[in-house]
């Protein structure tokens, strides 16, 4: 076969995988962030009034879901390649269906408060596994647009969420239950019946594509052995060793950092922007209608962002392009006491700090290798921004209503350190791979790659040991 003919057997095979795991992947990720913010659209519908909380129980309630979250992320990821991707989602977001339902049977703050702690556990390995699962499909400069494909998901959600409630507390007295109740049991009956029909449909790895020819699934592993040549070799196996050098990479650090403060503004957002539009002086219902324009623009720039970085193969300078939105956003909104304006503000803050996440997650996967190292690195970032979202919820308090002034200092200044952050790692990462070409002898004389290695042992075991501190791994900007 010609280079020619194999270019575009390349270009079909993934045309044919982006249609194959994308779609469910997305739909996977879109209920998991409808599921954890609706309790936002359930607050505006009146939950907090009818289960007589207050200010700081409702925060409890929404803190709460992020402890057992968080420490669900790092186990799970690890355990992703054991289970099957296959069984593991699917299971996960069947659970967390009833979770969400059972949310809408409960009549007090405890009833909410154990309900939302199960729904934490089962839904908090859902954005890493995700991640970890497309690149173990995709190559390096492929990873940031579809994770923002089922990342701009999320902007959808917050969109389809408000028009969803707008439409289900119509529901309210309905076999004796009030509209934000009725949210939480259909919006977690189908996930349910989502997570249901996962199982006939994800594949576990490459292999295991359907409607594909065997070339294609060739071309595919090929592909990816050339992106990352430590998967090619079946020595990759669990060790502790990985998980403690992923946490002693510098650039590992710093993209931790990142998360967590985006992780802050982006979940303030999410968690509370119908609060937000309802504290302008909008009524319950057109709330509800008027935070979908921000989220739906949010989309758009997510998707576009991404392809972008894609396409420049870099993830900083994207990254800091889009907090730049963010910065003008809080700076508009802290500026200005006319509500319109302030609600405009909307339009660069959540774009600003959505799109910003796919190339921060195609960063911290793109530059960690092998799989194990991969997957601690990943799940670290999302309990990095797990850890964001808590301390979101605590930003948020009523009495700084309408202006949430301090609450808008803390993002302004989180999204410039984004900026500054991306900044610094970009210039580490550059020196990096200048170290890496500048010592590469002395990286590779332990393993006697050019010695009687006829058939790549040492060098397989280099990549194994080494991974992304191989000479040969150049790091992603």
């Amino acid at each position: 076969m010609s280079e020619a003919e194999l270019m575009k057997l390349e270009k079909q095979a993934v045309r044919r995988l982006d249609f194959a795991i994308l779609p469910m992947m997305t739909m996977f990720y879109l209920l998991s962030f409808l599921d954890r913010a609706n309790i936002g659209n359930a607050r505006v519908a009146g939950l907090q009034k009818d289960l007589g909380m207050s200010d700081w129980q409702y925060q409890v309630c929404v803190t709460i879901l992020y402890v057992p979250y968080i420490c669900a992320e790092l186990p799970s990821n690890l355990l992703l390649r054991k289970i099957g991707p296959r069984y593991l989602m699917p299971t996960l977001l069947t659970l967390w269906g009833l979770m969400v339902a059972l949310q809408g049977l409960v009549t007090s703050y405890p009833g909410l408060v154990t309900a939302r702690a199960f729904l934490g556990l089962v839904e908090g390995p859902m954005f890493p596994g995700v991640v970890l699962y497309l690149s173990s499909f995709y190559t390096r400069s492929e990873l940031a647009f579809r994770v923002a494909v089922f990342f701009s998901s999320a902007s959808l959600s917050g969109a389809f969420s408000g028009l969803l409630a707008a439409a289900i507390i119509n529901m309210d007295g309905i076999s004796g239950r009030p509209g934000w109740a009725w949210i939480f049991i259909l919006e977690g009956i189908f996930s349910s019946l989502v997570g249901i029909l996962g199982f006939f449909i994800i594949p576990s790895t490459p292999q295991e594509l359907k409607f594909m020819t065997a070339e294609m699934r060739e071309v595919l592993i090929r592909r990816l052995e050339r992106d990352k040549p430590s998967s090619s070799t079946h020595e990759d196996h669990f060790s502790f060793k990985e998980v403690f050098r992923s946490l002693r990479s510098p650039h590992v650090l710093i993209v931790f950092a990142i998360f967590y403060m985006e992780g802050t503004v982006l979940y303030g957002q999410a968690l509370f922007l119908p609060s937000i539009v309802n504290q302008l002086g909008f009524s319950a219902n057109k709330t509800q209608l008027l935070s979908v324009g921000p989220f739906a623009g949010g989309f758009i720039v997510t998707l576009t962002a991404s392809m972008f970085s894609d396409r420049i193969k870099s993830r900083a300078i994207p990254t800091m392009l889009i907090s730049i939105l963010g910065v003008i956003g809080f700076s508009i909104y802290l500026s200005s006491d006319e509500k319109y304006t302030r609600y405009g503000s909307l339009f660069f803050t959540v774009p600003g700090v959505y799109a910003a996440v796919p190339p921060v997650s195609a960063w911290m996967s793109n530059n960690s290798e092998p799989h194990y190292r991969r997957a601690t690195s990943i799940a670290l970032g999302f309990v990095a921004t797990n850890a964001g979202g808590i301390t979101s919820t605590w930003l948020f308090p009523t009495s700084e209503s309408p202006r949430y002034k301090k609450t808008t200092i803390i993002n302004l200044t989180f999204t410039i350190l984004i900026i500054v952050g991306s900044g610094i790692n970009a210039l580490l990462l550059n020196h990096m791979n200048k170290q890496k070409i500048k010592k590469r002898e002395e990286i590779l004389k332990p393993y006697n790659i050019d010695s009687d290695d006829e058939k790549g042992t040492n060098a397989k075991r280099a990549w194994v040991e080494l991974g992304d501190r191989h000479p040969d791994f150049k790091y992603s900007l």
